[in-house]
């Protein structure tokens, strides 16, 4: 038997332990004696599929007294604000943290001693899971109530930080809550002990470890199911390429949103696809392979209306080769510059330099810099935050 074939049975043996089968392994200690108020959507479920509403719901000498959902809801459905609801299995208030209120209020956490929060992130700055529990840390320092992190792996690995740490004055905003790269390569337990105390929000925190996870591992090495952690994030190549390509979302670029392929397709009707895949696969990016591809993106059930609509679209298809050399923000440059060369009438910049963290790599773009020298200048940024990050970081 060849080693390699030998560890793979191993991880298949002992799959990841999440926070949360290790909190009811456990027999629920930090919640024992207190009122709990759950954080969690859909991917908050142990390795048989059941949730942690449930698991807390029926669980012993502590009693569940509220739930509270993130963006797209307690269930992921949505992908618009989400109004406060009730829970038709439990009966529990649902207050939503996506909406009129992006953290938990007073009122909300009057009958709380504990937040517990489980929510499956995916790695990247700007996904928003990871603001709502930063929001959620300091409501409860407000209101003197404890957090209990269940963690969950990062799902492209805790070993790549890339991008840079956002510009100071896009700090605070929903996508950008905290300075981070765009990848930050931490888990949502890691974060919150960096939160905690490296960003000062001082709040009584407890982190339950994964058990079994490495920091190299990718979410399809954990031997967990893949649950879509919002709605338009359907695969793992999407997860690994969002960190960079993500942002073009800020363009007037569709990202593949009502497609079966969002954060894997990319174009608009402007775009010459052949073009565009000929002239970044002629900068040779590591990792990585752009497909032309035509796409007609249609409204979905329960989904809103995305942009270009029923118009057809020529892009690229995104192919991963080699997911650790593959490099989502450095990509993202690129696409852009090229997109630039070649569209400069037709692209729209708009957000989406705001989002990878710097409004200047438009100018840089439209200037003529290339992508490497946009990169080399946050490198002493990107390697305090690495300094910083060594400390809170909890797996090998």
């Amino acid at each position: 038997m060849s080693a390699v074939f030998a560890i793979a049975l191993l991880w298949q043996a002992k799959p990841v332990t999440t926070g949360l089968e290790a909190l009811a392994r456990d027999g629920f200690r930090p919640l024992q004696g207190k009122r709990v108020g759950l954080v969690t959507n859909h991917t908050g479920i142990d390795a048989s599929r059941r949730s942690a509403i449930d698991l807390l719901a029926e669980g012993r000498g502590f009693k569940l007294t509220a739930l509270f959902g993130p963006g797209h809801g307690i269930r992921g459905a949505v992908d618009a604000q989400v109004e406060s609801a009730k829970d038709e299995k439990t009966g529990l208030p649902i207050h939503s943290l996506y909406g009129k209120n992006g953290r938990p209020t007073a009122e909300m956490l009057r009958d709380v001693d504990v937040l517990v929060f489980d929510i499956q992130d995916v790695g990247a700055r700007y996904y928003t899971y990871i603001s709502t529990l930063a929001l959620v840390m300091e409501a409860a320092r407000e209101s003197d109530k404890a957090v209990v992190v269940l963690d969950r792996p990062n799902p492209i690995g805790g070993d790549l930080v890339e991008g840079p740490i956002q510009d100071d004055g896009l700090r605070g905003d929903f996508i950008a809550y905290f300075p981070l790269p765009t990848r930050h390569g931490m888990t949502v337990g890691e974060l919150a002990g960096l939160y905690n105390k490296a960003y000062g929000v001082g709040c009584r925190l407890e982190v339950v470890a994964l058990e079994g996870w490495k920091r190299w591992m990718y979410f399809d090495e954990t031997g967990l199911p893949w649950i879509n952690p919002s709605p338009n994030m359907r695969s793992l190549p999407a997860a690994i390429s969002y960190p960079g390509l993500g942002a073009l979302e800020g363009t007037n670029l569709s990202v593949g949103r009502g497609t079966d392929k969002p954060f894997v397709w990319y174009g608009a009707p402007w775009v010459d696809g052949a073009k565009l895949c000929e002239d970044l696969n002629a900068r040779k990016l590591a990792g990585v392979r752009f497909k032309p591809v035509t796409f007609t993106p249609k409204v979905q059930p329960g989904l809103p209306r995305y942009p270009h609509t029923d118009k057809e679209c020529r892009g690229f298809e995104v192919e991963i080769s080699d997911r650790a050399a593959y490099r989502p923000v450095c990509s993202s440059l690129h696409v852009l510059d090229a997109l630039y060369r070649l569209h400069p009438k037709e692209l729209t910049f708009s957000k989406a330099c705001a989002m990878i963290g710097r409004r200047s790599i438009e100018q840089d773009v439209k200037a003529g810099k290339p992508p490497a020298e946009i990169e080399k200048a946050w490198d002493t940024d990107l390697e305090k935050f690495r300094a910083t990050r060594k400390s809170f970081l909890l797996y090998p």
